[in-house]
């Protein structure tokens, strides 16, 4: 039995909607964002903080030190390591382009609406910080340079990190 004209056109119609349904499925589900982790603390509530490139923080640090800032890196840590460096793939990732980021327990960070720590271990799992892009909020310290004094400069009471 031969399809008609009629039938025959709205087969391939029928097939190119269900094609483009498909692709635009496919598409949205690509745009999808992972949820960004927000842990604060509440040990510098009520501070401005002052946003501020990577890039510029390392080459004007002494502007800085003692002010409370803003600023966005990819975080390392490892044995005698935690560290903050350019995000960028043009510049320097020595240690003397980085800056020392000293969390405290004085000022616990937890996950937005919940007590989970960001130093705990949930889920089977710690949360894992390791090369991770972050945006992180706290005091710049010059005077204090991290492990061996190698770093450019310290953040202290850490208050807020965004994974």
């Amino acid at each position: 039995m031969a399809l008609t004209h009629e039938r025959r056109f709205f087969c391939v119609f029928y097939k190119w909607n269900v094609f483009w349904f498909l692709m635009a499925a496919c598409l949205l589900q690509s745009c999808a964002t992972k949820e960004k982790k927000v842990f604060e603390s509440d040990c510098d509530a009520g501070i401005a903080f002052k946003r501020v490139s990577f890039t510029r923080l390392i080459a004007n640090i002494e502007q800085y030190d003692h002010q409370y800032v803003e600023v966005y890196g990819t975080y390392k840590e490892g044995k005698e390591e935690s560290a903050l460096f350019n995000d960028s793939l043009f510049v320097s990732h020595s240690s003397d382009h980085a800056i020392w980021i000293n969390f405290s327990q004085d000022c616990p960070l937890y996950l937005s609406g919940t007590h989970v720590g960001l130093f705990q271990y949930n889920d089977g799992k710690f949360t894992q910080l390791n090369h991770k892009n972050i945006t992180i909020r706290g005091q710049i310290d010059v005077r204090h340079k991290g492990h061996l004094g190698s770093y450019k400069g310290s953040m202290d009471h850490v208050s807020f990190v965004r994974l």
